[in-house]
């Protein structure tokens, strides 16, 4: 279809918008095809979606019907043909229905094996990391890359101890959830899709479908702990609930241990290392003992295959117990990033390691744990912000001074969105006007939950605002230091 139909060779690229039930259908054609897809985030802004969409120079997009009101100027202009899951409910020029495409494909094997060399250099995806200013950029994934989450023994052990696994995927598959489909593939099991973290209609689902894995992420896990739902569902089928994208609180791992068993598996990942370069096991997940208590604060121990070290400013590596950079290695690491040599040779060593930004130390067992992000990027439930394009927005409100924003600890998202504002002399805004404006120019999950205003906000010698010392403030008054 691709090389057939729309003529995408070695070099063109495609981009695939689609919630999770289309996606699955879509996640292993990236094996086989010369063209690369760029995956879009369908909670993502379309403001989010045209700056990417034009980064890479994509020439189709495959999109969910519904989108199309909103897309179609904005893909004709751009002379991108679209090709819709669903029938279309208005036929319109250079909008296909993917059904009616993939009957007329060839059925003949289009011949596109690479050898295990070209494997590590064919780019298969692209993947934004954050939003369309700041420090966003476009990661590259080989199929090596992608093949690195499917074929790591400790995966098939810490996540499937058994066969042909039934896994539950509810978060986006573009984002994190993508992960585990090699996996699941590899191990002969089958994949559930929905396209929405409703907690209740997950539960229904593991007990008619009788699944063996869900992958979540904290906030979804918090609110599962406050339900009781083993009492509501039978979810006796669970063998493994994969979680990760945002760090969790230990105290509430353990009440949901008691409610669970030990079924858990955590794994440390990022864009830019995607299937993770950590994992905590099962049999990690304990609290009988101080020690055991200590190692839930861990993201776990380094997969097989992956190096992590843990570096001062200088690329020195520090001892046990010190803190420092984490830098990673390895099959699942990618190369760089896509037309940005600059960021690349920034953000890589010229041995391979890439400098993750966040601060973290080293147990005896090689245990590695998160201490603080030297970028400024906040997670809140599993999705990145970066603070530069919140700024961007809060400071075009005309009662905004300046701003910094920042994470807060969060008891559901982990961290929330915070915006620190001063105000102009002479004009006046509440928090809820504030935010009701960024909700007008912001994805869902970039919006403040909250603003604070202050008289002034802590400034560098040059007048750069240090969001460091604002999100120190912050975490004081937290803990009530």
């Amino acid at each position: 279809m691709l090389e057939g139909k729309f003529g995408l060779k070695q070099g063109d690229c495609y981009a695939i918008l689609l919630e999770n039930d289309n996606m699955g259908i879509f996640h292993l054609w990236m094996a086989k095809a010369q063209a690369t897809a760029l995956w879009l985030g369908i909670m993502d802004s379309v403001k989010e979606h045209l700056h990417q969409i034009d980064w890479v120079g994509a020439r189709v997009m495959f999109m969910e019907e519904r989108l199309v009101d909103e897309y179609y100027d904005q893909m004709r202009a751009r002379q991108i043909r679209m090709v819709v899951m669903d029938k279309p409910s208005i036929p319109r020029e250079h909008l296909y229905y993917f059904w009616d495409l993939l009957q007329e494909a060839s059925g003949e094997d289009p011949h596109c094996q690479q050898s295990y060399e070209d494997s590590s250099q064919h780019v298969a995806i692209l993947r934004f990391t954050g939003g369309t200013t700041g420090q966003a950029k476009c990661t590259m994934y080989s199929i090596a890359n992608m093949y690195s989450a499917g074929l790591n023994p400790i995966h098939y052990i810490e996540l499937f101890p058994f066969a042909k696994p039934r896994g539950l995927l509810s978060t986006p598959i573009t984002h994190a959830a993508g992960a585990m489909v090699l996996p699941i593939h590899f191990k002969g099991g089958e994949i559930i899709t929905l396209n929405q973290s409703d907690i209740n209609l997950m539960c229904r689902v593991v007990e008619k479908r009788r699944a063996h894995m869900i992958y979540t992420v904290p906030t979804v896990l918090y609110r599962m702990l406050d339900m009781g739902l083993p009492e509501k569902y039978d979810l006796s089928s669970l063998r493994t609930i994969r979680y990760g994208s945002s760090p969790i609180s230990p105290a509430k791992l353990e009440g949901l241990l008691n409610q669970f068993g030990r079924i858990f598996v955590q794994g440390y990942a990022s864009t830019e290392c995607w299937p993770p370069a950590t994992i905590l096991g099962r049999d990690e997940h304990a609290f009988d003992t101080e020690q055991k208590r200590r190692v839930l604060k861990s993201v776990g121990s380094p997969v097989p295959g992956v190096e992590v070290l843990i570096c001062d400013e200088d690329g020195h590596e520090m001892p046990v117990a010190k803190e420092g950079e984490i830098w990673i290695r390895g099959g699942n690491t990618i190369v760089g990033y896509y037309k940005d040599p600059e960021q690349t040779a920034s953000n890589f060593t010229p041995n391979g390691y890439w400098k993750s930004g966040d601060i973290g130390y080293c147990d005896e067992m090689g245990r590695v744990y998160l201490v603080d992000r030297k970028k400024d990027m906040i997670i809140t439930g599993g999705f990145n912000v970066y603070a530069q394009e919140v700024e961007n927005v809060l400071n075009s409100h005309p009662a905004v001074q300046n701003s910094a924003v920042v994470g807060v600890p969060h008891e559901y998202w982990g961290e929330a969105v915070c915006g620190v504002v001063t105000t102009k002399q002479g004009t006046e805004a509440s928090s809820e006007q504030i935010i009701a404006f960024c909700k007008e120019h912001l994805t869902r999950y970039k919006v403040p939950k909250s603003i604070e205003f202050v008289d002034q906000l802590p400034l560098s010698a040059v007048g750069k605002v240090l969001r460091r010392e604002v999100r120190k403030q912050f975490r004081t008054r937290e803990s009530g230091a």
